[in-house]
Order: structure tokens, then sequence, then C-alpha cells
């Protein structure tokens, strides 16, 4: 189990700029989340990227609870991937981590040195280096591979996985040593991913529908585990008990969470325990609606699933202490495709008896729904950002685009289960100097429920 770490006072969150019309860099942000502070809700620090495009993502330490044996490791340095430069910036947090400062950008690009592109999920590893997945090849193809950066010099040292088998696509990891496993995640095609959601690349093999298996000793891929087509699994979380040999999955386009775990025989098996039931409406792309399952995390004490559909725009709370029947015990909407009044109707419902109000919030009407998501260390609190990927932010809520996303903040009840929005929390990304942007994933600097990885 993780260390008692004080209440997080900063988080630190990716702002995007690519698609909002608007020619500036991506930039991180420190956001203040101290109620104490006179500085609460506010961003206190931004620090821009030297190029424009990249589309900043998601984030990692350079060390990080699988590093805990070694005094020399430091949690000092945040590992940014882009997901459409393929750049990978690492920034210094260590020498003020109220005002982090770019400290290098690998000098070989991943094209040439590991045949990739496309970076996402970048974990630390025992070893000391940095593994980071990828979607695609270079040329915006599908292919599942994982970038290998020194944990000294951050330079790229290469691939990790070897052997000739290769999956499809990729998307998220996560390893268990103790069971010699990682497992990854398809979401789609990038150069079809790239311009939004196209329902005519459904059913064509574009998008994933499996969790691949490797070796954690030989790095060699060893088993695919069929979740459906176009389901594209994305988050990956085995529970954090070390000794684990099971987690969850979260489905974007099925809307399904599915529970995978290790059998007698030693191989790998998932099977759905959740379905998030489609929408019949009018006025949208399709005539039926998924609720669009884009994050999903575990507690760290393993007791709670929280996950965010952005389409349908809910956060859920799932008991999970009997693991092959997570029970729902807390859920609220945040915005989302279904609100009252907007262009959405809803003509087919099995969960709701009506299209739920806007979400307000200090007067201000959150558009898009809730989708990155983070828990406080003591499963009090839950962080949420409106803004998935640029591109389909664009196609999906042109509102998001225009007005900028914000993170809100829920009360938890950590004891039966429940979530209720902290009314005196909100930062407004809408009102940046540098115009409104798009907010994607949080992290604490002492780590966090999906960071962290114990051996």
């Amino acid at each position: 189990k993780s260390p008692l770490r004080p209440r997080e006072e900063i988080v630190y969150v990716p702002c995007i700029y690519r698609n909002t019309g608007r020619k500036k860099p991506d930039f991180l942000a420190t956001v203040d989340v101290n109620p104490e502070s006179p500085h609460y809700c506010q961003v206190i620090h931004r620090l821009p990227m030297p190029n424009v495009g990249d589309e900043l993502h998601h984030s990692g330490w350079n060390a990080c609870s699988s590093c805990f044996g070694d005094a020399t490791k430091k949690r000092n340095r945040l590992i940014l991937p882009s997901f459409i430069s393929s750049r990978i910036y690492v920034v210094d947090v260590g020498t003020d981590l109220r005002a982090p400062r770019l400290f290098k950008v690998p000098e070989e690009d991943v094209f040439w040195k590991c045949n990739l592109g496309h970076p996402h999920t970048s974990h630390c590893l025992g070893s000391g280096e940095i593994m980071i997945s990828a979607l695609g090849d270079p040329a915006g193809n599908g292919k599942g591979g994982f970038i290998l950066l020194d944990g000294e010099t951050f330079e790229i040292k290469g691939n990790w996985e070897k052997g000739d088998k290769m999956p499809p696509m990729g998307y998220d990891f996560w390893y268990q040593p103790r069971h010699n496993v990682l497992i990854s995640t398809e979401w789609g095609i990038p150069k079809c991913l790239g311009y939004g959601f196209d329902p005519n690349d459904l059913k064509k093999g574009r998008y994933g529908r499996r969790l691949n298996v490797w070796d954690w000793t030989t790095h060699t891929y060893v088993q695919a585990i069929d979740v459906g087509e176009d389901a594209a699994p994305l988050e990956i979380r085995f529970l954090h008990n070390p000794a684990a040999a099971e987690g969850y999955v979260g489905c974007t386009i099925s809307s399904a969470v599915h529970h995978f775990y290790k059998t007698e025989r030693g191989d790998w098996a998932a099977e759905k325990v959740i379905q998030v039931p489609s929408k019949k409406v009018e006025g949208w792309l399709l005539p039926d609606m998924p609720g669009f399952i884009t994050d999903i995390l575990i507690s760290l004490d393993d007791r709670f699933l929280f996950f965010s559909n952005w389409l349908h725009g809910d956060v859920r709370q799932y008991d999970i202490s009997n693991r092959r029947r997570p029970r729902l015990v807390g859920q609220i909407f945040l915005g989302g495709s279904i609100t009252r009044g907007g262009p959405v109707t809803v003509c087919g419902d099995e969960e709701l008896q009506s299209q739920p109000e806007p979400f307000v919030i200090q007067g201000r009407r959150v558009s898009g729904g809730p989708q990155m998501i983070q828990l406080s260390l003591d499963g009090k609190r839950l962080y949420v950002t409106t803004s998935l990927y640029s591109a389909w932010d664009r196609q999906f809520y042109p509102d998001l685009v225009r007005d900028g996303s914000v993170m809100l903040q829920l009360e938890v009840d950590a004891a039966r289960g429940g979530l209720a929005a902290n009314p005196t929390f909100l930062v407004d990304f809408g009102q940046e100097p540098d115009g409104p942007c798009l907010a994607h994933e949080i992290r604490y600097p002492g780590g966090d429920c999906t960071s962290d990885i114990w051996l």
C-alpha cells in the first residue's frame, strides 16, 4: 500500500491549443487546489512548450513506487509525450514544484529510433528506465509498441518489445512483475482518429478490440484477449495490490467495463462486468448514443472503481469488493450530450426517467462532458476535467472549444459510496490569458492512483 502522504495542494494539467483556432503552444498548467490558499482554484504557473500543435495528452514520472527502494531515484521529472507531433518533453518539477521548467527534449525522434509514433502512456520501470506506449508507426498506421527512455539521460534507448509478433494497435498499459505480465490496450488507427470520429470506420477494423498480453521478462507478445469488435478498450488498471492478478479496463465505444484476471492455467481472460446502455436519440450523429467510457480508475485501497461517460455526461462510482459483480453506489451528471434543452432528444432510455439538467457551477455552464478523472489519495476528492482529444472535442462539443474546458471537484463518500459536486471548486480554463484551452489529464507531484505501480 502507498505510504501516507499529505493532502494534494497543487496539480499539473496539460492544456491544449491544437484545433482551437489559436496558434499557441500547448502548456503545462500548475493549479492551486489548496482550500487554505489565496490562489485556490487558480492557474499559478504556465510552462509553454517550444512548438505549436503537439497535442499534449498524458504524462508520467521518471520515478514512482516501483523505484521506492532506490534512494538515488527522485520523483523530479515529468515525462510529457505529444500525441500528434510525437515529441517527448521532459519537465523539471524538482527545482520548483510550483513552477516547472523544461529540462530536456530527447534529440533523436521516436520515428527513426523506434519506428513508432503517437506516444501515449508513460510509466517508470523498476529498472529506472521510462517506458512509453505508442499507437502506431510514423505514417499513422496502427502498431502497438513501446519506447524506452534512459532514466538518467532521458535519451531514447530503443524499443522495449522483442520478437516478431506485434499487436495491430496500441494505447494504454499496466504491468505486474509478480505475475510476469504487461497488458496493453487498443484505441484505433492514428490516421483515422486524427480527424475525429467517423462512423464509417466502424466494422472495418479501424478501432481496437483486444487486450494484448506480454511476457514481462522476455518482452514478447504472448496472447490477445478479444473484448468485442469496435470496443476500443482504453484505460487499463490492475488492482494496486502488487500481488493481485486482476483489474479492469474501460471500453469506449462499446461502453463496457471488463474484469480481466489470470486463469488457473496461467493465461489471462476477461469478462464483461458493467454495461452502460446506449440511449435512443434524435438530433445526434447516430440513432444510438453510447456512454463513451473514457477514463477509469481504482481507489488506492482497491475498494472502488470510478469512470466517466463522456457523451452521456455522468461520472460513476462502483463498489468492487466483489470483483466480479461491481455495484453502483454513486453517480452524478456534469454536462454531456443529452442535457435538457440541447440539440439531442432522448427517445429511449433504460436508466433515466428524463434528460438531465445542464450542469451550472458558479454561474458557468459546463460545456462538454466529464472525461479525465483523478482521485485524492485518501479517496475523498475526485477531480474531473472535460476535454478528451482536440479533434473529437471540436466534433462532439464545439462549445467546449469555444468556451474552454473546466476542472471540477467531486466530494466522494469513501465509506458507503456517493458523489456530489463541490460548489466552491471551479478551475475555468476559458479564462486563460491566451484564450480558452482544453485541459486534459491530472497529476499530483507525489504520485497518484493512475501513475504508481507497486512492486
